[in-house]
């Protein structure tokens, strides 16, 4: 393999959990381990009925976009007098021991799983690079493959590079689908207890911290240093309602197993779906998950959006109470769905409404002028909807809410208050275009002023190399109100 064939690597898939003997071995009945399902489904956001929106499959989608191909041939993986294409996808099939009818039927443990997908990392680089390991060791220059994980798939990837070989040159990216990075919360108990069955001692926070290799001292979503975070991609869903039973011992705020607060690893980039975890809503089976894949693994930007808040006004019966000395505590939501131009999906979606907001905390975020991250976007020339036009168009909608304004301690509401009400609320459009010599720049407006129309050219500084910083002003002169800027980081993605 060599090195033009940058960014399309090899990729391998590690499914999910399976509970019971029975999903084991309609698990193991599937060549590609669920990475072939699609969907017909799509559940619109208002008034939440379903239309019709053909999704293929992540599989199958990658073969029409990116021209991947499977690994089996004449019923056998990849036989050895066949030449191996970059563009291909692996399975990896580490439920087959746990089948009564093509195994032994036993489960194994985490770190078990871990070492057969390092096995099958090992046999997929000697398949493109015969020798190459014995001559360079494990990392050599020609090799990459990308790590593509569902639920428990995403542990077995983070206990092979944390516990078995960290910093592996080879793993050039790892993305995870609805993941349980910080484990499984129930309802009333907390975290889940190991007590064993079935494997499911697995998403405890003591078992995590043995088989992912951490130190006391390391939360448990934490990479430890043994991989880029920047590489490290989490995909959170937030619908849990079109989950089966488990969302009534986990709850809102989830996507009907894993909590939002616990599916992403420290630091890392990360995206936001209403999507479940699995079944005819599920997050892997939804054109909103594969186009955050298709964008991480071959996009060409990546967008990271920040609200550096300036100040936020109160309402002035607050005020008066703030003026005469009382303590005045808010909390503030903010929602925030990112799109790209043409789609009828979102490729970000965070909304109160939906449990999954962005929260702004008055003392870390105004007081002392954090800024508040609402989203990491990656764009692609090859991805966009409509090719004939040059640019990178997408839109952020940021809608800061108003909130009940505690004085004392105590909830202060205004016989004027109307529930649902906004500080800030607008959608900007953006066009991003890249010209030799001057870089990145960028064009946009916002909806208040002229709906998906783009009319003012945002100035760019560059704090470092190749990276651009545009900054907008997001204002409401208004009591309650706010004055902000809208502050989007560029940088390259996928250059050699």
């Amino acid at each position: 393999m060599t090195r033009d064939e940058r960014p399309y690597f090899p990729i391998i898939y590690v499914r999910g959990y399976a509970m019971t003997d029975g999903e084991v071995e309609q698990t193991v009945a599937d060549p590609y381990m669920g990475f072939n399902i699609g969907s017909t489904k799509l559940r619109q956001q208002y008034p939440r009925s379903v239309v019709r929106h053909v999704f293929e499959s992540p599989l199958v989608r990658l073969m029409k976009d990116e021209g991947y191909r499977d690994t089996f041939v004449d019923g056998a993986e990849l036989p050895n007098d066949l030449e191996p294409s970059p563009r291909s996808v692996w399975i990896y099939r580490y439920y087959d021991e746990a089948s009564r009818e093509l195994g032994a039927g036993r489960r194994h443990e985490i770190e078990h799983y871990a070492q057969g997908l390092l096995d099958l990392v090992n046999t997929v680089h000697d398949r493109y690079v015969p020798g190459d390991r014995a001559r360079h060791g494990s990392a050599t220059d020609a090799f990459r493959v990308y790590l593509v994980a569902h639920s428990m798939g995403g542990l077995i990837c983070r206990s092979m590079l944390q516990r078995l070989s960290p910093n592996d040159r080879r793993i050039d990216k790892v993305f995870t689908y609805a993941t349980p990075h910080g484990g499984i919360d129930l309802r009333g108990i907390g975290n889940v207890p190991g007590f064993g069955l079935k494997q499911s001692e697995t998403f405890n926070e003591q078992r995590m911290r043995e088989y992912l290799a951490l130190p006391t001292n390391a939360t448990v979503n934490s990479l430890n240093g043994c991989f880029p975070e920047e590489r490290f991609f989490c995909l959170v869903g937030t619908n849990h309602d079109d989950y089966g039973l488990a969302k009534y011992a986990v709850g809102p705020m989830s996507d009907g197993l894993v909590r939002i607060v616990n599916a992403t690893v420290a630091d890392t980039p990360r995206a936001f779906v209403h999507r479940s975890h699995s079944g005819h809503y599920g997050i892997v089976n939804s054109e909103d998950g594969y186009q955050n894949l298709r964008r991480f693994l071959f996009g060409t930007m990546r967008v990271d959006a920040f609200l550096d808040v300036e100040e936020i006004m109160l309402p002035s019966s607050v005020q008066d109470e703030k003026d005469a000395g009382h303590a005045i505590r808010a909390d503030y939501l903010v929602d925030v769905i990112a799109r790209v131009r043409g789609a009828r999906w979102d490729l970000h979606r965070r909304t109160g409404d939906e449990g999954s907001a962005v929260l702004i905390e008055y003392d870390r975020h105004v007081r002392a002028r954090q800024p508040v991250h609402l989203a990491s976007v990656f764009l692609s020339n090859r991805a966009r909807v409509d090719a004939s036009r040059p640019t990178l168009g997408f839109s952020l909608d940021v809608g800061v809410q108003v909130p009940e304004y505690q004085i004392d301690g105590k909830a202060f509401w205004q016989r004027d208050h109307y529930d649902g009400g906004y500080l800030f609320r607008d959608k900007v459009n953006l066009e991003a275009y890249f010209e030799e010599g001057t870089g990145w720049s960028l064009r946009y407006g916002w909806d208040t002023e002229a709906p998906n129309a783009v009319k003012h050219t945002a100035h760019a500084h560059q704090p470092v190399p190749d990276n651009w910083v545009f900054e907008l002003p997001a204002l409401q002169n208004t009591r309650p109100g706010l004055r902000a800027v809208l502050r989007l980081e560029t940088r390259p993605w996928n250059e050699s």
